[in-house]
């Protein structure tokens, strides 16, 4: 099995001040649906920061990892703990330009954007590659937690008509199936994450990890 996988972290803190979201204002969901040149099998994912694919739809980049983990966090104002209004959380990638290779600008705002992208090319194997994400059941902060299922994300790629191909949704704590790729197409877009702020929880730090997993048989 062919695997290649990428980490963001979720961060909540309980400290400052965060812009509010409202879940009604979100727009439509879009992506980019994108050909590729058939070649020998190759998987490119990439969720946040990342080296571009090489030429244009070919996937022809360096094989290998950027080694970047991206981090998105939210703060949540002591005044509005537990109120159950959701709070959009801030990322520190700063990839607003496609990494398809065509200089596209498909996440203008990549402060509150992550860019998640997921490419499969072959001539031959498998006809479709499978894009999941592993979340652990909470964040943590010594012994105090937050389950996961507090934190989903909704997605957007401005410009494009596209049909939804990366949903939005919410971790659960397990593995999620989140796209079938099919062979010589690369998918595109950008996903704004939300903490769900339904509790009061202990001040601290909370941290966890969620793997995106791009594979094929």
């Amino acid at each position: 099995m062919k695997r290649q996988t990428r980490c963001i972290t979720a961060r909540h803190a309980t400290q400052a001040c965060l812009v509010l979201l409202c879940l009604a204002e979100i727009g439509a969901a879009h992506a980019w649906s994108l050909t590729i040149t058939s070649g020998s099998r190759r998987l490119f994912l990439h969720v946040g920061n990342g080296a571009v694919s090489g030429t244009s739809g070919t996937l022809n980049g360096t094989a290998g990892t950027s080694g970047v983990v991206n981090l998105v966090q939210v703060t949540v104002p002591v005044a509005q703990m537990g109120n159950g209004t959701d709070l959009d959380m801030t990322s520190n990638s700063t990839q607003s330009v496609s990494l398809y290779g065509d200089g596209n600008n498909t996440c203008p705002t990549p402060s509150s954007q992550v860019m998640v992208g997921a490419g499969y090319r072959r001539n031959s194997g498998a006809a479709n590659a499978t894009l999941s994400v592993s979340s652990p059941a909470n964040l943590t902060s010594g012994t105090d937690t937050i389950p996961f299922t507090e934190i989903s994300w909704t997605v957007s790629a401005p410009g494009s008509g596209a049909p939804n191909v990366i949903p939005a949704g919410t971790f659960n704590g397990g593995t999620l199936t989140l796209a079938t790729v099919p062979g010589n197409t690369y998918f595109e877009n950008c996903h704004s994450f939300v903490y769900a702020n339904s509790a009061v929880r202990a001040a601290g730090t909370y941290n966890g990890t969620v793997t995106y997993t791009l594979s094929s048989p």
